[in-house]
């Protein structure tokens, strides 16, 4: 089992920069990618970015481009995901979550969640 805890989001204004964190606990040592996804109201969740377990695999979904950058650090086994630039459509309830599948985005294929974390981007 791993526990996954989120912190950082909160209410920001459009072109403003958050930083969300996820700690991980438990049985670390099975997990390959540390990914965030999203959840904005009425819709289904959706895949954000996913990093690997040496930090040498990054992958982006093609709206956060250039303006979100996810890193971790194994020693915190922790994941973080920085978000600049931030526009009113990135608002939504954003989750961590791991797989143990290399180079994964597939929100099928994350083993284990996190409770969500509230990012709020006002105009």
């Amino acid at each position: 089992q791993v526990q996954l805890v989120e912190s950082g989001g909160g209410l920001v204004q459009a072109g403003g920069s958050l930083r969300l964190s996820c700690a991980a606990s438990g049985r670390t040592s099975s997990v390959s990618v540390m990914g965030w996804f999203r959840q904005a109201p009425g819709k289904g969740r959706e895949f954000v970015a996913a990093i690997s377990r040496s930090a040498g695999w990054t992958y982006y979904t093609e709206s956060v481009k250039g303006r979100f950058t996810i890193s971790r650090d194994n020693a915190k086994n922790t994941v973080y995901l920085q978000m600049n630039s931030l526009k009113p459509e990135d608002t939504a309830v954003y989750y961590c979550a791991t797989s143990s599948r290399f180079g994964t985005r597939y929100e099928s294929e994350y083993d284990y969640w996190g409770q969500g974390t509230q990012v709020t981007v006002s105009t």
